[in-house]
């Protein structure tokens, strides 16, 4: 299986990983993140088969120029996320909390209706958390972001039966985004992002139907 992804986040962590891999099989990519050395850095390594378009998925613009570098999308995978601060919920800024919010919940939901026309037959995959079903001490706002996102995910696969809909939690990696959760300590423990990344295509290529997937969920078929 081989078409148009569009992967967000796709400068650095998983969501490289995943460009990588699916360039490798075929696919066509369009990667966007906020860090245009990054991505570009990220082109030059995949070739023609990669289109770098930097920018920030929160901005109404920037969705809009995505959307229009596809006549047909196979594969939307909303991948980038906001950590946030990590305090305890009791005094949580709430500026801070909207802006999680704007990055992890309304940011992939505006992009899908921004393709959703070009996206009849394809696959919304949405990056989640093991923090969006478990309550850890000061990821309330992390977690309850991703727990909306995984709604937002169910909901949306009722009401769009012609496209397959996945929330997916590749688990703990060893990511930029993870180091900052845990400033200071040793992360070298944590798998790196490209171990749950054929766990993901394997969800795809077999066109599982929607729902909440865990990489771990994969993993023999995917050794």
């Amino acid at each position: 299986m081989t078409g148009t992804a569009l992967v967000t986040g796709a400068s650095a962590g998983f969501g490289r990983a995943l460009a990588r891999a699916l360039v490798s099989r075929g696919w066509r990519v369009i990667g966007t993140g906020r860090r245009p050395e990054r991505l570009r850095a990220v082109a030059v390594e995949l070739g023609a088969n990669f289109v770098a378009v930097p920018g920030d998925v929160t901005d109404a613009e920037h969705r809009r120029v995505l959307a229009g570098r596809v006549e047909h999308l196979d594969l939307l995978v909303n991948n980038a996320s906001a950590l946030g601060p990590m305090p305890e919920l009791a005094t949580y800024p709430l500026t801070d909390l909207r802006a999680v919010f704007e990055a992890n919940v309304v940011a992939p939901l505006a992009l899908v209706q921004a393709v959703i026309g070009k996206l009849d037959g394809g696959t919304v995959v949405d990056v989640s958390s093991d923090a969006a079903r478990e309550p850890y001490a000061r990821w309330g706002g992390y977690g309850a972001s991703k727990a909306a996102l995984d709604q937002l995910t169910a909901v949306l696969a009722i009401e769009q039966p012609g496209i397959r809909c996945y929330a997916f939690d590749p688990g703990d990696m060893r990511t930029e985004m993870h180091q900052a959760a845990f400033p200071g300590a040793d992360i070298s423990d944590r798998p790196e992002p490209d171990a749950s990344v054929p766990a993901l295509l394997h969800l795809v290529e077999t066109r599982a139907p929607s729902g909440r997937y865990t990489a771990a969920q994969f993993a023999e078929h995917v050794r």
